[in-house]
């Protein structure tokens, strides 16, 4: 397909260079030149401007930060993506940003196609990530070698766009608990004098034997939170997308207002570039260790 891809960042410059092994002709804009510049040499074609990238392309795929970001970028190649064309939204926003971006490319005869992922930069790079896709089914279908391209699985959630994102937030909150009671409990067997190793091989082998307990429990074990994978200052955003979303839907998350809490107090503490799960502190913090 021809794409365009709008981000070149710690997720987006893997994703594309993946879409250029897999034979994708792709034209990458990043606002900052300089980090989109090392795709050059996998292929790509850099525009300088979103309006630039988008012309005469299949599809467009966006990776950025937040939703105001993602929302300029459309608005920088709305008038130029053609009709027909497709947006894949595949950054974390919210349920609202994405509604409205559903109506946006509906009025300009153009296709929105939400498809969220699940990965940290290393799975972007081994194309491992999981891709939580909605939209129109057939335009689905029609993407699926884009999908293919960056991750080892499609789930495809619904016709309604947001809904995939609605599923994104519910997943990234389910990571934020975790971390949450994992620096409780770590913070309760390492002031008890057990190591924390040792505790967490127990409990990802007798309980969970999940790799988000052994990634992130190795983490906060060994209380290495740099380089960051996801920076807590995005997890403090997506938690208030989910209060957002829950709010809309009439879903009282009381779990989502503590870990808003926790994540402030880490934003407070400086360490919002820091890895998201570095929120264990905290617990860390007020049992004195």
């Amino acid at each position: 397909m021809k794409l365009a891809f709008i981000g070149a960042g710690n997720m987006g410059s893997p994703m594309a260079r993946n879409l250029l092994r897999a034979g994708h002709q792709v034209t990458v804009y990043n606002r900052t030149r300089a980090h989109a510049e090392p795709l050059r040499e996998d292929g790509a074609a850099l525009a300088d401007s979103p309006a630039d990238a988008a012309r005469e392309v299949d599809a467009i795929v966006t990776m950025l930060a937040e939703d105001q970001a993602v929302e300029q970028a459309v608005e920088g190649f709305i008038e130029t993506l053609a009709r027909g064309a497709v947006h894949i939204g595949m950054s974390t926003i919210g349920v609202a940003c994405s509604k409205r971006l559903g109506e946006l490319h509906a009025a300009h005869g153009q296709v929105y196609i939400a498809a969220p992922v699940f990965g940290r930069p290393v799975a972007a790079a081994a194309a491992k990530l999981w891709i939580v896709a909605a939209g129109p089914p057939e335009e689905i279908e029609r993407c699926q070698p884009v999908f293919d391209a960056l991750g080892r699985g499609t789930s495809v959630v619904g016709a309604d766009p947001w809904l995939a994102n609605a599923v994104k937030l519910s997943g990234n909150f389910l990571i934020a608990a975790a971390l949450e009671s994992m620096g409780e409990a770590f913070a309760l067997v390492r002031k008890s004098g057990v190591d924390a190793g040792q505790f967490l091989e127990i409990v990802n082998n007798a309980l969970f034997n999940s790799p988000l307990y052994a990634g992130y429990g190795g983490a906060v074990a060994k209380e290495q939170f740099e380089p960051a994978g996801f920076k807590l200052r995005l997890g403090f955003k997506d938690l208030r997308l989910v209060q957002e979303a829950a709010e809309s839907a009439a879903v009282p998350m009381p779990l989502a207002g503590v870990l808003r809490d926790r994540f402030l107090a880490a934003l407070a503490r400086g360490e919002g570039d820091l890895d998201w799960a570095a929120i264990a502190r905290i617990a860390a913090v007020q049992a004195g260790l």
